[in-house]
């Protein structure tokens, strides 16, 4: 079998998501599978070298991961052995825009976690170094490959809906304090403004690409942010002054006219579906898809309520709908990702995830917190190609 071996630079994966979802369910997994497939006599191997501060922590991941990954707390030798032609990075985000300057400035390809910058200017920026350079490029919008949304997206290139006239999201969960025995499921640093930290800046960036490549370019928007939890405990069990935003409240104003209202909260217990659900209601039928199903209420089967406060509702609302069978097998959304960035580089197949997406994701978050601050709606301006 033909193998082309790719090395990858994995910075930042000691963390929580660069652990689980970016090492050990994607690239630890597509080794273990023998690689990305080609044809039946070709493949792409990544060979991964994790980066960062800790020596032992990398080497307690390195053999967790079970492929004999490589480490170093070296990244610029990482980066100067030509065999890493790829560099990822899942680091806080104030770390991120320097080092990807560093591996755009070294020759390799960049794929990394978003906020791709911690400003609309510095994340555009590095979109345009790597298309000087010539490097290819992209940014992790893992969402658009979950289940219930390419279900979703089925419904909406088949035209299930009509017209859609509007998009409502509900997203988040508890994320428990530490002021009790119960312990924490979020780090620290989410609540800290001064380390990057505000649900904003972490959820609109989402926003952004789920809204832009399912229901139309986001034009403007009006958000109110609020830090609603004062107090928190931190991982050493000391307390601390919560600086960011734990709680998002935002519309959205699409390109075609179809209006989308998230509502995004570490404060919110959750009665629905799923820790995420979106309900699109169109002309001819709703849907409402979580993170991995989907139901539908065609017009045909709408129930046509009458609005009587005085007696017992007798319509059954969720008896209603149906569910979205699922007619395929459904890899991990990260994955999936990783598989078409890596077919990308070493085949040059389409991809539209670049840096650019990238800086329009930071671009939404800044615009969010510019109008929670002016209490007003903001427009969005394009970015150059």
């Amino acid at each position: 079998m033909k193998t082309h071996k790719i090395g990858v630079i994995m910075n930042g994966v000691t963390g929580r998501m660069g652990t689980n979802q970016h090492l050990m369910r994607s690239i630890a997994a597509i080794v273990k599978e023998g690689g990305v497939k080609i044809s039946d006599g070709e493949a792409i191997l990544p060979v991964p070298v994790l980066v960062g501060r800790n020596e032992a922590k990398l080497a307690k991941l390195a053999e967790q991961s079970g492929i004999g990954a490589a480490y170093t707390t070296d990244l610029d030798a990482a980066l100067a052995d030509p065999a890493n032609q790829v560099y990822f990075d899942a680091q806080l985000t104030q770390l991120r825009a320097p080092a990807v300057r560093k591996a755009i400035e070294a020759g390799k390809h960049i794929y990394c976690e978003k906020p791709s910058g911690t400003t609309t200017e510095e994340a555009y920026e590095l979109y345009k170094l790597a298309k000087e350079k010539g490097v290819k490029q992209g940014v992790v919008q893992d969402k658009l490959f979950l289940p219930g949304l390419l279900k979703l997206k089925n419904l909406i290139d088949t035209g299930f809906f009509g017209e859609i006239l509007s998009v409502r999201g509900e997203f988040g969960y508890w994320v428990f304090t530490g002021h009790d025995a119960i312990p924490v499921q979020r780090p620290s640093w989410n609540y800290r403004k001064e380390d990057g930290g505000g649900i904003i800046i972490d959820m609109l960036c989402h926003w952004r690409y789920v809204l832009d490549n399912l229901f139309g370019e986001v034009k403007s928007v009006s958000c109110l942010g609020a830090t609603h939890i004062k107090e928190r405990i931190d991982e050493q069990g000391k307390p601390y002054v919560c600086t960011a935003d734990d709680a998002a409240y935002a519309t959205f104003e699409l390109e075609g006219g179809v209006i989308a209202h998230f509502n995004s909260s570490w404060t919110v217990r959750v009665r629905r579906d799923d820790l995420l659900t979106l309900q699109v209601d169109g002309t001819k039928g709703s849907a409402v898809a979580g993170l991995r199903g989907c139901v539908i209420q065609p017009y045909g089967a709408t129930p046509r309520p009458v609005w009587n406060p005085d007696v017992d509702q007798t319509i059954r609302f969720y008896d209603n709908w149906m569910d979205v069978p699922t007619n395929q097998v459904f890899d991990n959304g990260f994955k999936i990702q990783w598989e078409m960035f890596l077919r990308h580089v070493v085949l040059d197949t389409p991809w539209k995830y670049d840096l650019r997406e990238g800086a329009k994701g930071v671009q939404l978050a800044e615009a969010g917190l510019s109008s929670w601050e002016k209490r007003c709606w903001v427009d969005l301006e394009a970015l150059p190609v």
